[in-house]
């Protein structure tokens, strides 16, 4: 069986990074940002990524795009959750990016019929776990079963799985009933080993500050280890640690979660400046390699929104034993059957 999976709400790919690093392929990943789609496709090294609003796209057109020779077994995405994020202090119950967990089940559901897929796995923030969100919550879950799935749920913490962060998010993950019958599944628990602050970026050398018109290939070391000028004078008066706005991070401990609004990227652990974006994504789990296309402000969007990878790594690995464990179990089935019919 090949394990080809579709994308949805692909981001700058780390779900996608992360299932890759477990043996999947991403054969279709979409996006309604053209920044995170030349990301995709600049790491992918061919046009996986397509933008696409995934708002107006009809189940029949997004069949129409997955490659013809392809036969996918799951599906994978993480809907915009800023209308569910307890940090987002505006968030309202009449959002219009809190339909799109239900765009995501009409799409799984049009390509279960197709395909028959394996799993789906569905991440967001925690807020949609919360008592605020309990009856959205459940008629998500409503629709994703009605798709043809059993639904576990499961919460993952970034720290758990050796990266430097703590940052909690809530995953769905479903199995298909008829080729699961009774199965369930346990969430991966972590990888053992702990990582702080200086394990990921103490050795970097200093980023290139942002000035109007600076290019990727003006940057050294690496095209994303650029930042905001410090024109503050919190970042030489030595109060660079007060307010929301100004946390600094500690060299020993873990990273605050890597979601950052407007001008409120951490604070280096030296104090005299902000984060690089490079630093952030070695924050995440993203490899060195890794790069992020678009302006300054657009890669700490996209390195915000991103699933760790070592934590979508971890979970792929664990659907992926399950798979193999069915298939194993089917195998013998069949030649059970072959050998009984044989006499």
């Amino acid at each position: 069986m090949r394990n080809e999976i579709l994308s949805l709400f692909c981001g700058a790919g780390g779900l996608d990074r992360g299932f890759f690093q477990a043996g999947f392929q991403t054969v279709l990943a979409l996006d309604s940002s053209s920044d995170a789609v030349r990301t995709f496709n600049l790491n992918a090294g061919s046009e996986l990524a397509i933008e696409k609003n995934l708002a107006d796209l009809s189940p029949q057109a997004f069949l129409n795009l997955i490659p013809a020779r392809s036969q996918p077994i799951g599906l994978i995405g993480g809907p915009p959750c800023q209308g569910f994020s307890r940090g987002n202090v505006c968030a309202s119950f009449s959002d219009s990016r809190n339909r799109l967990p239900y765009r995501f089940a009409d799409l799984l559901a049009a390509a279960n019929r197709k395909y028959q897929l394996h799993f789906f796995v569905f991440e967001n923030v925690l807020g949609l776990g919360g008592p605020r969100q309990s009856n959205r919550l459940s008629r998500i879950v409503s629709r994703l079963r009605d798709a043809g799935f059993n639904v576990f749920r499961g919460e993952l913490n970034a720290s758990d799985f050796s990266i430097p962060q703590r940052r909690r998010r809530l995953f769905l993950v479903g199995l298909n009933r008829e080729i699961y019958k009774g199965a369930s599944f346990e969430f991966p628990i972590g990888s053992g080993s702990r990582r702080c602050v200086a394990d990921a970026i103490r050795n970097l050398p200093a980023p290139k500050f942002f000035v109007r018109g600076l290019t990727p290939d003006q940057i050294p070391f690496h095209p994303n280890h650029w930042t905001m000028m410090p024109k503050s004078a919190k970042f030489t008066s030595g109060s660079s640690s007060d307010g929301r706005s100004f946390r600094k991070l500690n060299w020993d401990g873990l990273s605050p979660t890597v979601a950052y609004g407007n001008r409120e990227v951490h604070v280096h652990p030296d104090g005299g400046r902000r984060l690089s974006v490079l630093e952030a994504m070695l924050l995440q789990g993203f490899p060195r390699s890794y790069q992020l296309a678009g302006t300054l402000s657009s890669q700490i969007t996209q390195v915000s929104n991103a699933v760790p990878p070592p934590v979508a790594e971890h979970l792929a690995r664990t659907i992926g034993a399950l798979i193999a464990q069915n298939l194993l179990f089917q195998d013998r089935g069949s030649r059970v059957v072959a050998a009984g019919s044989s006499k």
